[in-house]
């Protein structure tokens, strides 16, 4: 499977805006009932704002020319009665609404997050971690801002623009007519440069991700840049990503900002055919006064709304750009599908190969008809020159990937039958770099680690203790609460390779993988971690990957 985003994106610049609003309206189809909530209100509010005119002009045909002030003061107060209404439906939609964006926002981010969980290594190693960072920061803020402020005004205007263009028909259908004529150009303007307006958009959020992933590769690096005192390349990259991020930044802004003066010449055409249009209708006496004075307001409710269209069919087109970006990992599923069972194979091997081939994405062939098997509660070395295979036939056996052909067996079962939990409580894996979590020393070895979850720091040093690794806690000058921050950068690179040992060791796992995992220990430390070993259940079959002498 293609798990660079880059190139999916590529390939989906063809979905449609209305596809991607189904698809965005299936992730939230939990909001449904909120939403005709705040649907009504809008519904309620639009038809306030669609009688006011009405009654404006009536009230001036039938009381103001005849100077009868109490029908006037009667009128006054049934408007301030409505507006008062109004108000009261427009706080209570906009409340609801803010509730729904934030919902919403939190909805995508577990939803992205989750995803992300059950994506491969393959994928990370695709994709950059900053234009993650910002897919699920960035573009999913976009799509809360258009729910929490913008949706319902869209909703809002449309129906009063809709409700103003069946008034200007039913009070003078020529009249309405000539009127719309603008109307009908805007729509029509709106549908050709729609597209136009959201590619731009996707650019601009794609080149945020990628300055995003430009900061962050430059600050995780930092120390080498410094060592190198190559400040000058990495400020050269960053200037270069800020750049194109200004670049693709002014062509959305031109294209964001492009509709609001056509809506506006627009619309001032329209006021100007009603107003020459109804002042001949008056001296011809087709018209009144007063319905002038409601159709230039019906005029206004229609061109208006138009005008705020403007800029929130920006925010929708921006949304829309962010939801493709979101869509893209949505749409991905793990190449490492779990298999129904098999019957075992009868077999003294607990790990065996059987015509194993494997290629990373870019198609070169690392394996080539690999066959193999590894006893159980035997000790292994894996011994080649870098770029040998030797961290990918490790990787194989602990299923970070799948072979391209043939099988892998763990304990006399094809690998890709185990669930991941069982799969990871057989196999540990002491990786070259290993990781640490922002936390303590024992937050870190009992992570993924469900079986001492809930022991006291007592308890966990007897396990400790009973697992023969005393001798590497003490090394920690506060054992157990011994601080780690984010990366492990507060302890050295060989404290972070013991923590990751113990880590593996105390889940007991059948086949221990140690990939280079002494290469920054002394020789002292290294000759506990070799008695450790020793240690080990006779049953662990230890695999040790070392480079060419």
């Amino acid at each position: 499977m293609n798990y660079d985003l880059n190139k999916l994106s590529e390939q989906q610049k063809k979905t449609s805006t209305y596809a991607a609003l189904q698809s965005l309206l299936k992730l939230i189809a939990h909001e449904r009932n909120n939403l005709l909530i705040a649907m009504v209100f809008i519904l309620m509010n639009s038809t306030i704002n669609l009688l006011g005119p009405f009654l404006i002009g009536h009230t001036i045909d039938t009381y103001i020319q005849y100077k009868q002030y109490h029908g006037v003061l009667v009128f006054s107060g049934i408007l301030l009665g409505m507006y008062l209404i109004g108000l009261c439906t427009s706080y209570f939609q906009t409340k609801l609404m803010g509730s729904v964006g934030q919902r919403l926002l939190f909805t995508l981010r577990n939803a992205i997050f989750n995803k992300l969980q059950q994506l491969p290594v393959a994928f990370f190693n695709a994709n950059k971690a900053g234009d993650l960072i910002s897919r699920v920061n960035n573009d999913t803020d976009k799509l809360n801002t258009f729910f929490s402020q913008s949706l319902m005004q869209f909703i809002g205007s449309i129906a009063i623009m809709v409700g103003a263009g069946i008034f200007l028909l039913l009070i003078n259908i020529k009249l309405g007519a000539a009127a719309l004529i603008p109307g009908v150009l805007i729509l029509l303007f709106t549908q050709l440069v729609s597209p136009w307006v959201k590619r731009r958009n996707a650019t601009n959020l794609k080149s945020v991700g990628g300055m995003s992933a430009e900061i962050q590769e430059s600050l995780n690096n930092f120390r080498v840049i410094i060592a190198f005192n190559r400040r000058d390349y990495f400020r050269k990259r960053f200037s270069e990503a800020n750049q194109d991020n200004y670049n693709t930044a002014i062509g959305a802004g031109l294209a964001n900002n492009l509709l609001l003066p056509v809506y506006s010449l627009f619309s001032s055409f329209g006021t100007l055919i009603v107003l020459a249009y109804g002042i001949y209708l008056i001296s011809a006496g087709q018209f009144t006064i007063g319905l002038l004075v409601s159709y230039l307001a019906y005029v206004t409710n229609f061109y208006n709304p138009l005008r705020q269209l403007a800029s929130l069919w920006t925010s929708f087109q921006v949304a829309m750009a962010g939801w493709d970006r979101i869509a893209q990992i949505l749409s991905l599923e793990a190449d490492l599908p779990i298999i129904a069972n098999s019957p075992a194979e009868a077999s003294t091997a607990l790990v065996e190969f059987k015509n194993v081939k494997f290629g990373y994405h870019d198609g070169t062939e690392i394996l080539h008809n690999v066959s193999l098997t590894l006893e159980r509660g035997k000790t292994y070395a894996f011994v080649g020159p870098t770029g040998g295979g030797k961290t990918t036939t490790a990787s194989l056996i602990a299923r970070l990937y799948d072979p391209t052909s043939g099988v892998v067996l763990l304990d006399g079962k094809d690998i890709r039958t185990y669930q991941p939990e069982e799969r990871a409580q057989k196999v540990g894996f002491i990786l070259q770099e290993p990781f640490l979590f922002t936390g303590t020393v024992k937050d870190n070895i009992l992570y993924g680690n469900p079986q001492y979850q809930n022991y006291s720091n007592q308890q966990l040093e007897v396990v400790i203790k009973e697992a023969n690794l005393e001798s590497l806690l003490t090394i920690f000058e506060s054992g157990l609460e011994t601080r780690v921050t984010s990366g492990g950068d507060s302890i050295s690179l060989g404290q972070k390779q013991l923590i990751a040992f113990m880590r593996a060791v105390l889940r007991n796992p059948e086949v221990l993988i140690l990939d280079e995992a002494t290469a920054n220990i002394d020789t002292v430390t290294e000759q506990l971690l070799g008695d450790i070993l020793n240690k080990l259940s006779a049953n662990t079959t230890r695999i040790i990957i070392m480079p060419t002498a």
